[in-house]
């Protein structure tokens, strides 16, 4: 078999549909961003009407798309954050050779926020690179989604009682990426959902709403884009779940995107006037349903 014709075996063999490729990658888009947990949903949609998990190597896959979303939406904050870091390095490495003590670009909030993100992105590397087969079998069980989306419902209601949505952009410190990046790590569990956990601690800290939520975002950028390109080659020929061809998952990918884009927006404007506590009452209610189905037997954990 030649080259291209192993090439082409691969992408054009798939064990997913068009339909639910398309449906997962909207449930993707819709609800990344959202605090109700992507990869649950995911999880709980595809067992219930294709009676087969999709896996995590097409979620973290199809995640590129609403990841790219991001880039797109935050493309400045990002551009300014980048120049801003390599800008504060650049000068703390003249001030080596030539032992000059300036601070001027390191005392910058973007060279700070650039520190920040690195910072907060390295506990859920280590965690997801280490666990990785336990995230992609264990953990990915029914029950504990539909137990994590309940009781993980209640950590938002705490923190947005317990917080007092005080502090600024320009208040954020390194302790704040610490902590948010740790609790970006529970995101790993399907159930959780990345910006649920990282905006919660983020309220915990006494962030503003708004604020957390953005920083959030940004926080998430460097772990969803080297965990779907990690997870590209298993796409295709996954252990966890469904194969899709690489058509599916450009598409898939695409759609996701699209959605992805508006739900950030759309985010952002809601957490301006509204408690993350609305969440609790799509989630706690979706739990519940999916414990009732997986007693009666229509779902199998």
């Amino acid at each position: 078999m030649t080259t291209a014709a192993a090439a082409a075996s691969v992408t054009d063999v798939s064990d997913m549909s068009w339909l639910q490729t398309i449906v997962l990658s909207i449930v993707q888009g819709l609800t990344e961003f959202l605090p109700v947990s992507s990869s649950g949903h995911l999880r709980i949609i595809s067992t219930l009407f294709w009676g087969q998990d999709a896996g995590a190597s097409f979620t973290a896959v199809v995640q590129l798309g609403t990841e790219a979303a991001v880039l797109l939406f935050f493309a400045r904050d990002i551009w300014r954050i980048a120049t801003g870091w390599f800008a504060g390095v650049g000068e703390w490495v003249t001030d080596l050779r030539t032992r000059h003590g300036r601070r001027t670009r390191r005392d910058s909030l973007d060279y700070r926020m650039g520190w920040m993100v690195i910072a907060a992105t390295i506990p859920v590397g280590l965690v997801g690179y280490l666990a990785k087969d336990l995230i992609r079998d264990n953990l990915r069980n029914l029950w504990i989604t539909a137990a994590v989306l309940i009781l993980f419902s209640f950590v938002f209601i705490l923190a947005e009682r317990a917080g007092t949505h005080r502090r600024s952009y320009d208040g954020l410190r390194m302790r704040d990426a610490v902590i948010m990046g740790l609790a970006q790590c529970l995101a790993l569990i399907p159930g959780v959902s990345r910006s649920g956990a990282t905006v919660s601690a983020g309220l915990f800290l006494n962030l503003d709403r708004e604020v957390a939520t953005r920083f959030s975002f940004l926080l998430a950028i460097p772990a969803v884009l080297a965990s779907g390109l990690f997870s590209l080659p298993d796409a295709f020929h996954p252990t966890d779940g469904q194969a899709a061809s690489g058509l599916q998952l450009v598409v898939g990918t695409v759609v996701a995107f699209g959605i992805g884009y508006a739900s950030i927006a759309w985010l952002l404007k809601f957490v301006a006037h509204h408690s993350f506590s609305w969440f609790a009452a799509w989630r706690i209610p979706v739990g519940i349903v999916v414990m009732v189905l997986l007693a009666t037997g229509v779902l199998t954990a």
